[in-house]
């Protein structure tokens, strides 16, 4: 993963704005220098993680020198491969196209494997954006880039603070949400044509309930197995077939 590490360069790193995806501090320091640093995550809604001060060794070992970590002096704030896009991106890639909006929605994909291989699937079946919410989630590492075959450099990737009022701002323009439930109805009886966005949720424990109360709505992949689930980005790929099936088949 890309990270900073160091109290002063923490600091600037969050102070100049660049994307943050989370802030990891050893949790036996609380002398003021670190709390001002935490003071600066909380402003910039960046999530704070408290780890074992081996954690932190661990992550600066490659940047350090003759076996030892760097000196991270208890912070680290990993960064993601490229900085995130805005909404508008989204919308003006759709313009572009000349298409109704479809956007994909992650809820507590943690995995960057999965969400790099569902950032490669939206590219392939035509969605013009990945969104994910800022806790809970993923980041847009090295990893993720890796497992999206490029397809992190050709659609915007964005990461809002809220997704429960990101969907609302999608209902007032006029883009219905589907989110991916096992008790919703089957997927293929759902109508996913024009502006739609998909909503995925975490392999463990699905979306979030406020997050699934405001799906517009519900829908489930019929399956015969006994395994009982797909995995996040496997699921996604599915639903998004799905949509692009609906509007080809005549």
């Amino acid at each position: 993963m890309d990270i900073i590490y160091g109290r002063n360069a923490v600091k600037a790193a969050i102070r100049s704005g660049r994307s943050i995806d989370k802030l990891i501090a050893s949790k036996d320091l609380a002398d003021p220098s670190v709390r001002e640093i935490l003071t600066l995550a909380t402003q910039h809604h960046i999530p704070i993680v408290r780890a074992d001060r081996r954690k932190l060794d661990s992550m600066t070992l490659p940047y350090g020198f003759n076996g030892k970590p760097a000196n991270h002096q208890g912070v680290v704030a990993v960064t993601p491969a490229r900085d995130y896009d805005s909404m508008d991106a989204i919308f003006a890639l759709a313009e572009q196209r000349g298409e109704p909006p479809f956007i994909v929605l992650l809820d507590g994909v943690t995995d960057e494997g999965n969400f790099g291989s569902i950032i490669r699937s939206a590219e392939v079946l035509g969605a013009h954006g990945v969104v994910l919410g800022k806790r809970r989630s993923a980041s847009l590492s090295a990893v993720a880039a890796k497992s999206s075959s490029g397809a992190a450099d050709l659609i915007p990737i964005v990461k809002v603070t809220n997704l429960v009022a990101t969907i609302e701002e999608l209902k007032e323009k006029n883009i219905w949400t589907v989110a991916a439930d096992p008790e919703g109805q089957d997927a293929h009886t759902v109508d996913m044509k024009g502006a739609i966005a998909i909503v995925i949720g975490s392999e463990g424990e699905g979306i979030s309930r406020l997050v699934l109360e405001h799906c517009d709505f519900k829908a489930r992949i019929p399956m015969k197995g006994q395994t009982g689930s797909l995995n996040a980005a496997v699921a996604a790929a599915v639903l998004m077939y799905e949509k692009i099936r609906q509007e080809i088949v005549k």
